[in-house]
């Protein structure tokens, strides 16, 4: 590793150990998903949403395959863009690297929703208004450092699990159980609304892969980054599947469909745990991914500037050892969505539709592993045959193909069609800058 690289790799703190990173994992699988998104899993499939939540957690597990492969053999720099780069090619990494830009969009989803429930509890509030002061607090935490970011997100998660966990309890005894598969409410819209709810809530169940955006600040990368990924989706999958049995038990479907929580919670709880609800549960699973998010979006950002993707002066840190100019960007992308007024669905459905196209190179870099770093690859704890590989691979392409083709249907045209427009920008920024000579592949990763 050149001496370049090496300052580069240091230039972040390397502190966040495996419960840091539980920690970033969980705060960003539950969120704005479960929240926003139960209720309209369950317009799509009625009291059938437990099974849509396991079907979704299958897809996500079959995407995740490469980061778990990838991030078990070496610490990469800037996460899932420094795959692509290292694995794939560095023309495929500068485009992954600005539709990922496009895709933190989703932070006003957060805020938003973050909003709609404070509002539902006190009654009043101007959401735009609240959303913005939530994205400012975060913006102001993370840029006090990660070793911040991350003490503050255990408390978050420890109040969140434990107000889930209590929604969960009360609500089962609530859940009319022979009512669950009556007939005309389970799987209302039959096998393709069940398949589209599942397709809808992978944006739920999915979120653990920000991690490997953290590599670069993780004590021990190559064991605990795989471990988290796995332990925290399927923990979570669990958690999921049993709260959605009360949110589609206990109340009819009327009711629940296309609604959030706050229903369900206020049937099911007493009002000081109802609050508890809203303040420890619904808040905190929303801040803890908006928190999530800040830390780990720009990492990827920060490696392709020390790539040449953007100019160089945009990888500053500030004394924390935070790229304070690239969170700013991220929250002045939050910032003008807040204010623009666009649906959580509609941002939700924008993000999950261009992201799908990048999870096939991510899919693709694992099979590049004995061709790029073999000794490396060789020495990893996941080590596997190339066959496997492959094999593992395929599994993925097919589920990203299969979710794709479920969030893309029936969409609205004008929707597709900002999609597409993504991606041409994308690849137009990839080829151009390239071609400029301003782009070098640099050694984005090391063996711990």
């Amino acid at each position: 590793m050149s001496t370049q690289n090496q300052q580069q790799d240091h230039q972040l703190n390397q502190v966040l150990g495996f419960w840091d990173l539980m920690g970033a994992a969980v705060g960003q699988i539950i969120g704005a998903g479960i929240m926003s998104l139960t209720g309209a899993a369950i317009a799509m499939t009625g009291k059938s949403v437990p099974l849509a939540f396991l079907i979704s957690t299958v897809f996500v597990i079959a995407r995740m395959f490469p980061y778990i492969y990838v991030n078990s053999t070496v610490r990469i720099n800037g996460g899932p863009y420094g795959m692509v780069s290292l694995l794939a090619s560095p023309k495929l990494g500068g485009f992954y690297v600005i539709v990922y830009t496009i895709s933190q969009l989703s932070i006003a989803s957060y805020c938003l929703s973050a909003a709609d429930y404070f509002m539902g509890l006190v009654g009043f509030g101007n959401r735009q208004v609240i959303a913005f002061i939530v994205l400012v607090l975060f913006y102001i935490l993370n840029l006090m450092g990660v070793d911040k970011f991350s003490k503050v997100q255990n408390i978050i998660v420890g109040c969140l699990v434990i107000a889930l966990v209590v929604f969960t309890v009360f609500g089962l005894g609530e859940v009319d159980w022979a009512g669950m598969l009556t007939e005309g409410e389970w799987m209302t819209d039959g096998l393709m609304g069940l398949m589209q709810a599942s397709a809808l809530l992978t944006f739920a169940t999915g979120g653990a892969q920000v991690i490997a955006s953290l590599s670069s600040e993780a004590k021990n990368p190559t064991q605990d980054i795989p471990r988290v990924i796995i332990i925290s989706t399927l923990g979570v999958a669990v958690l999921y599947a049993v709260m959605a049995c009360v949110a589609a038990g206990v109340l009819p479907l009327e009711q629940t469909a296309g609604q959030s929580l706050v229903n369900t919670a206020r049937a099911v709880l007493p009002y000081p745990l109802y609050v508890l609800f809203i303040l420890g549960g619904a808040e905190c699973a929303l801040i803890s991914t908006l928190n999530s998010q800040l830390a780990s979006a720009t990492k990827p950002l920060l490696q392709a500037t020390w790539d040449g993707w953007f100019p160089e002066k945009w990888g500053r840190l500030n004394s924390h050892k935070v790229p304070y100019i690239y969170l700013t960007v991220l929250f002045i992308i939050g910032t003008v969505t807040i204010f623009t007024g666009l649906s959580i669905s509609y941002i939700t459905q924008l993000v999950q539709i261009i992201s799908s196209v990048t999870n096939f190179l991510l899919c693709y870099t694992m099979t590049n592993l004995d061709k790029v770093i073999p000794e490396e690859w060789h020495a990893s704890k996941f080590y596997c045959k190339q066959s496997t590989l492959n094999i593992l691979a395929f599994i993925g392409y097919v589920s990203c193909v299969l979710t794709l083709w479920l969030q893309a249907k029936d969409k609205p045209a004008w929707l597709l069609i900002a999609n597409v427009v993504m991606a041409i920008v994308a690849l137009a920024y990839s080829f151009n800058r390239y071609n400029s000579g301003k782009v070098t592949k640099t050694i984005s990763y090391s063996r711990v």
